[in-house]
């Protein structure tokens, strides 16, 4: 599962006077993640009770989607994998209808098959040299979008190669966090922030009436922010690694594989996506990273609504052709 780490810092306006709402927050741990959820009420019992129900659809996810629970739906499609078809409840088939279009968006880039792939690689520091060409390959043998078989009529999925596997870690938070927010929304609350270990989804305005914003940091001086941006009802997902990562023969690779190749991405420290989901913002951000700076912004920029900041791995930023940056 690729890992997220987080470089977005919230600037969150809490408890501030003079306003009938508050912003109300709580930290908590979810699908092995950290959750910030941000909700604005009227008073802290509503904000909990808010809270509370965000956290419960989250849970609901995450046993939807949960590859480690033997009894999800998800665990099912792999263990017949090369068996037979499993049916699915429509929203999980939806969700896996759309990760094929972003993986046909992208190449491939994106593939919730990865999960498929041999962990021959080791970002711990014991790697002195790379694997083999052919340990390379064959750690892919099985990923493959294409080999995914929906039957729409039937509501199943089917893996059409034995030891074949899915997975959302590339898009399940992201996803958790859009279906949380549009929840609160539908029972009433203003304005929020589902943060999904930097998966963010946000909606309203804070109580003083300004967009949320986020301060992007510079992955080269993590003490610094090079960046100041309002979000306005829409999500931002950044896919980074600054410290996971291996050399070899002077090129800097890091722990987010292409699942075509089996090759680690190289060339990108982070990259930011602002969407108006954050199960899609949350794709492409891996996507990006894996396609590399050419590719990926080419690719940001023939699609609607959609932006992306890229800090390569000499610090240099490269950007979306619409978006707006207010430098720190």
């Amino acid at each position: 599962m690729v890992r997220r780490f987080l470089i977005l810092l919230f600037l969150v306006s809490l408890g501030i006077s003079g306003f009938s709402q508050q912003a109300y927050k709580q930290t908590l741990k979810l699908m092995g993640s950290r959750f910030d959820i941000t909700v604005v009420a009227t008073n802290e019992q509503e904000g909990n009770e808010y809270i509370d129900l965000a956290v419960s659809e989250i849970k609901r996810i995450e046993k939807l989607i949960s590859s480690w629970d033997a009894n999800s739906e998800t665990s099912a499609i792999n263990n017949n994998a090369g068996v037979q078809p499993v049916k699915v409840s429509p929203e999980l088939f939806a969700l896996i209808e759309r990760a094929i279009r972003i993986s046909e968006l992208t190449d491939g880039a994106f593939d919730i098959s990865y999960a498929s792939m041999d962990r021959i690689w080791q970002f711990d520091g014991s790697m002195t040299v790379m694997p083999s060409e052919e340990t390379i390959a064959a750690s892919v043998a099985k990923v493959g979008f294409k080999n995914i078989v929906l039957d729409k009529s039937a509501s199943t999925v089917f893996l059409k190669k034995e030891g074949m596997k899915i997975g959302f870690g590339a898009i399940g938070k992201g996803y958790a966090a859009d279906k949380a927010k549009a929840l609160l929304m539908e029972k009433g609350v203003s304005a929020g922030i589902i943060n999904a270990s930097g998966d963010m989804n946000t909606w309203g305005k804070q109580p003083d009436g300004t967009y949320w914003k986020v301060a992007i940091t510079n992955p080269m001086n993590k003490d610094k922010a090079f960046a100041l941006l309002p979000i306005k009802n829409s999500a931002v997902v950044t896919s980074g690694d600054y410290e996971k990562f291996v050399k070899f023969n002077g090129i800097r690779y890091t722990h987010i594989i292409d699942p075509r190749t089996g090759y680690p991405a190289h060339g990108i420290i982070s990259a930011t996506v602002f969407a108006p989901k954050a199960e899609l913002a949350d794709a492409l951000a891996t996507s990006v990273f894996v396609m590399g700076i050419d590719v990926g912004l080419d690719r940001i920029n023939q699609l609607p609504q959609i932006e992306c900041i890229i800090i390569d791995d000499k610090g240099t930023i490269h950007q979306s052709e619409n978006i707006k940056i207010e430098t720190e």
